[in-house]
């Protein structure tokens, strides 16, 4: 475990009070430089605020090897709030939130909740989350994640206190459906695992390729048991589809290899859920050339400055998955603390939606020195993050999504080419 401080407060500033109508009246003139006939609105100097962020972070486990960004993301975005003298220190408390076995994430809450934290970034994947979210929320902390997507997060009864910088999958189901309109003329085929988003992201992919005048020739969902997955795959290649989503991780190069072996090509190969990596070191050479995969996130190799700065904090970096929306999770934790000039959960979340654009018609801004100004000076922001433009619903969704697409070459590596 590791608590990382950072930064110092910024002094409070004084007011003088006046004892007489007359001195008032001349003071406003002197220190406003207004005349009487337009007197300036007086407005209460911010408050010296100390906000303690908690990280679930998994140091350990099947999601570990995207630890190392998110805990670089979030100490990054602390530093940057402290070094902007903005009236706030913001301190990081880290624990390790595992995987969604055991009960590593449960006592990682805990653990936050009591070093007085009230906003906690994470977890990574919707199974952590569904284990602390009513530990978290119930405590009256908010909780930001940089990577759920399942939609059952949407409509969740969590007061208000539980948000997201990562869209839900039903985006990213509408981005499969659409590509596959586009490349595959004729019928597909849809296997998909509970376990990842349940019914909501195939549903996508198939109502958007109805929509572009494809047929949906088979689905069947994977129940997490793999309960029957010979018969269903046999089924899915017996329809004879002209190519064959297929949504998860798990069971996903099962179900590959058995559509090559019955003869089909790479081009009619579409995935999603799969976390980016050498997921193609366990087929033949060139057998998945052209599979497309979908993958939520902005093309890491547009924000080289930010992922430059990640580097010195931590050189040792390669994967840089979920660490923009960590990184804006933390900063728009910050804001709302400065725009309610509270540190509860209840008084940011009342202004997460604000800062973020979406509510409040506010100046836009992309960083957070000059977002904080803007709060500070008495205006409404609007955070345009590293991760994008974010602007959260009332239900702490994202509205909009940048969904990667990505192709695999020859050589079973697949590279962004949208």
């Amino acid at each position: 475990m590791t608590s990382i401080p950072v930064g110092s407060p910024v002094s409070r500033r004084a007011r003088r009070g006046f004892a007489t109508v007359a001195g008032v009246l001349a003071a406003v003139l002197v220190l406003s430089g207004c005349s009487a006939e337009e007197p300036a609105e007086e407005r209460s100097a911010p408050k010296d605020l100390t906000l303690t962020i908690g990280a679930l972070v998994p140091e350990s486990g099947a999601l570990e090897k995207f630890g190392p960004a998110v805990s670089a993301a979030i100490a990054l975005a602390a530093q940057d709030v402290n070094d902007a003298n903005a009236n706030l220190t913001v301190n990081v408390e880290t624990r390790d939130s595992g995987d969604s076995t055991g009960t590593t994430a449960e006592d990682a809450a805990t653990e936050l909740l009591a070093a007085r934290a009230t906003v906690i970034i994470g977890g990574l994947s919707n199974g952590i989350s569904k284990k602390v979210i009513d530990k978290i929320t119930d405590a009256g902390v908010v909780e930001i994640s940089p990577a759920n997507d399942s939609p059952d997060f949407s409509n969740y009864d969590d007061s208000q206190l539980y948000w997201r910088t990562s869209p839900s999958c039903a985006l990213e189901g509408s981005a499969l459906g659409a590509e596959m309109a586009d490349r595959v003329d004729g019928s597909i085929a849809i296997l998909s695992e509970d376990v990842l988003c349940g019914a909501v992201l195939p549903r996508s992919v198939s109502e958007t390729f109805l929509r572009g005048g494809g047929e949906v020739l088979y689905q069947e969902s994977i129940d997490e048991d793999a309960t029957g997955l010979d018969d269903k795959i046999a089924a899915a290649i017996e329809a004879k589809p002209d190519a064959v989503a297929i949504v998860g991780s798990k069971q996903a190069e099962k179900i590959a290899k058995a559509f090559i072996a019955a003869g089909y090509s790479g081009d009619q190969l579409f995935f999603s859920g799969l976390s980016l990596g050498e997921r193609g070191s366990g087929f033949a050479a060139g057998s998945l050339t052209g599979s497309i995969v979908t993958h939520p996130g902005l093309d890491i190799a547009t924000i080289s400055d930010f992922t430059d700065r990640l580097l010195e904090i931590n050189p040792s970096l390669k994967d840089f998955s979920y660490a923009a929306e960590s990184y804006d999770a933390v900063i728009l934790a910050s804001l709302a603390a400065l725009a309610s000039q509270k540190i509860s959960g209840e008084g940011i979340a009342s202004k997460l939606q604000e800062v973020s654009g979406g509510s409040g018609d506010g100046e836009v801004a992309v960083n957070f020195a000059d977002a904080a100004k803007i709060v500070l000076d008495g205006g409404t922001v609007d955070y345009d993050g590293v991760s994008g433009p974010i602007t959260l619903s009332d239900n702490g969704d994202p509205q909009g999504a940048i969904i990667g697409i990505y192709q695999y070459g020859s050589d079973n590596v697949y590279t962004r080419i949208k």
